[in-house]
């Protein structure tokens, strides 16, 4: 027994160490790729200012870049089986910073379309790719939950810095030195993930996917009111963070105070993933979505007729709600999805999400020119009550 134990000791240690790092470069390439994925909310009204663009192509613009991120998720998943999950995790951090690095030198609004397709294809690796990561390196029940909720929060964080940071910046240097450095930092992560990510993974060393919460035939119905629930609430999302700095702007926020709003929302949003999942756990999916999706369209609402500092002083509070479904309705799917289809379930709603994402700014910024922005908000808060009785078919789903 005395000689087992120091041993046992050892191994514990010799696979902590991995696991550690693994987890450190998951949070990392989610901080850093979805704050670079919300960067792009600073940057609109400028390109506008600067290329005289329609609210369509500002649509249009934010969509290239959620489109093709959402496009290419499953074959990012399906390259990894040919190129490795660490190279193309790598090289796709390494791609968004390249991407930045192009947009800091484009000159017209063809140049910043193909590299923000640049950055949406580099981008597309991340999710799928750095979430099976943490899965495979961590137990399955309470452990891999943990991890993915740290890796999730990571993002949040990411989301209030990058863009915070760079619209301080933009006080003090032009908008193309700053796209530049922001660029560099993504060049850094990728750097960092190469030092970082161990380079041989044994998946079979844990049991996740295999075992854990949820274990069952699945729910084919309610997964899919589930997919549907999710692009809805997603499609909201984007199209509200697409056109809040041009309303802040309408209320007369400069570029500085569209930053400071940004940081704002997004603290409240990293908050919302922890309150939310934690209600959705204590109170059950319905009621929390239920609550959440009602005030943040009640929200919306308000803020097209609040001034300026009241709005800011409600943007926490909006955050909170509007990002805080998204970790109550990620975190049902394994209960949803028979527990050999659960990697695809999962490659199904991150896909699903942010293909709402993608197309919410290029419908919602058509309506804006031609009944204004107003209006296409007022839609946008209609649209997000029809995730309440879809909801319902998630919860039957869960009690079958």
């Amino acid at each position: 027994m005395s000689d087992a134990c120091p041993a046992t000791v050892s191994g514990q240690t010799q696979t902590a160490s991995p696991r550690r790092r693994a987890l450190l470069a998951a949070c990392g390439a989610h901080a850093v790729n979805d704050g670079l994925t919300d960067l792009i909310y600073v940057l609109l009204p400028i390109w506008q200012t600067q290329f005289g663009l329609s609210y369509a192509q500002i649509g249009l613009m934010r969509g290239a870049y959620s489109s093709t991120m959402a496009g290419f998720q499953l074959l990012a998943s399906r390259a990894a089986r040919r190129f490795g999950r660490r190279a193309l995790l790598i090289g796709g951090t390494a791609l968004v910073g390249m991407a930045y690095l192009l947009a800091g030198q484009a000159g017209g609004l063809a140049a910043l379309l193909a590299a923000l397709v640049l950055g949406g294809l580099g981008a597309s690796t991340q999710h799928p790719l750095a979430s099976s990561l943490v899965a495979d390196t961590h137990a399955p029940g309470r452990q891999v939950k943990q991890a993915l909720s740290h890796y999730n929060f990571a993002g949040d964080i990411g989301k209030t810095l990058v863009p915070a940071l760079v619209g301080v910046s933009l006080t003090v240097m032009s908008w193309r030195l700053s796209v530049t450095l922001a660029g560099v930092l993504g060049l850094l992560a990728a750097l960092g993930m190469y030092l970082l990510i161990p380079r041989h993974i044994d998946p079979s060393a844990t049991t996740a996917g295999k075992a854990g919460i949820g274990e069952g035939k699945g729910s084919p119905g309610g997964l899919r009111a589930l997919l549907a629930t999710g692009f809805l609430d997603s499609a909201v999302r984007m199209g509200f963070l697409t056109f809040l700095p041009f309303l802040l702007s309408d209320k007369g926020a400069g570029t500085a105070g569209i930053g400071l709003a940004l940081t704002l929302l997004f603290i409240g949003g990293a908050f919302g993933k922890l309150i939310c999942g934690y209600l959705g756990a204590r109170v059950g999916l319905l009621k929390t979505v239920w609550f959440s999706e009602s005030l943040t369209a009640a929200l919306i609402v308000a803020a097209v007729y609040l001034p300026l500092n009241a709005l800011m002083t409600l943007l926490p509070l909006l955050g909170l709600v509007l990002n805080g479904t998204s970790s109550v309705l990620y975190g049902v799917v394994p209960e949803l999805a028979a527990p050999e289809q659960r990697e695809q379930a999962f490659a199904l709603f991150y896909t699903g999400t942010i293909g709402g994402g993608a197309l919410a700014p290029i419908v919602f910024g058509r309506l804006g020119d031609l009944g204004g922005m107003p209006l296409a908000l007022m839609v946008l808060a209609a649209t997000l009550m029809l995730t309440l009785p879809l909801t319902w078919f998630v919860d039957r789903g869960l009690e079958a």
